[in-house]
């Protein structure tokens, strides 16, 4: 016997489906409801955007407000470098060597014609031992000083126009050398 013939199942016969019936089609009297979209839903999305829109103008406005902050902070920050250049500059001007003899000239001070030495051990004092004279062998305002610009100051010298019997005590503007005012584009010069 063969193993096919010892398993073999019972044949189940094909059901054929029954006939049911279709329900019958009728026609569509009333309209269908339609469901209402809920209010609530759609005033929470508008006023959510509006939130967004009302926050990106906000942001808008204060980064541009700090910019205008920034530009002015970098102003005064140029304009104190600027202060601070200048008052430096006059530091060194009146620092100087220069400036250090001719306020020592104006207080009547003199220079000594040649040092003398004191040592402490015996009191022996080495060199002319006199005190200098009433005129300083060095002047330093004389033919032989160097100018120093950084000693003479803008307002130091009166120019022709500034008296001290003007009425208005107003000084007329000293005439300098400024660059030609531009009207109508950049100066350029004439060529033929």
């Amino acid at each position: 016997m063969s193993l096919n013939a010892a398993i073999r199942t019972p044949r189940v016969a094909l059901q054929q489906p029954t006939p049911t019936q279709r329900p019958r089609l009728e026609p569509v009297t009333g309209a269908r409801a339609r469901r209402k979209p809920k209010l609530v839903y759609a005033l929470i999305a508008l006023a959510g955007a509006l939130a967004i829109g009302a926050a990106q103008i906000g942001l808008s406005l204060a980064i541009t407000q700090d910019s205008y902050t920034l530009a002015t902070l970098s102003s005064q920050q140029r304009d104190l470098t600027l202060q601070t250049e200048a008052l430096q500059e006059e530091l060194t001007g009146v620092s100087s060597p220069q400036a250090l003899a001719s306020s020592a000239a104006a207080l009547g001070m003199v220079v000594a014609g040649s040092p003398s030495y004191l040592r402490l051990s015996d009191g022996a004092v080495f060199g002319a031992g006199t005190g200098a004279g009433w005129s300083s062998t060095i002047d330093p305002n004389g033919s032989g000083a160097v100018g120093n610009a950084l000693l003479t100051h803008p307002d130091a010298g009166a120019t022709a126009g500034e008296t001290d019997d003007d009425p208005d005590g107003a000084a007329t503007p000293s005439t300098e050398q400024l660059p030609p005012a531009i009207t109508d584009g950049l100066p350029s010069p004439t060529t033929h």
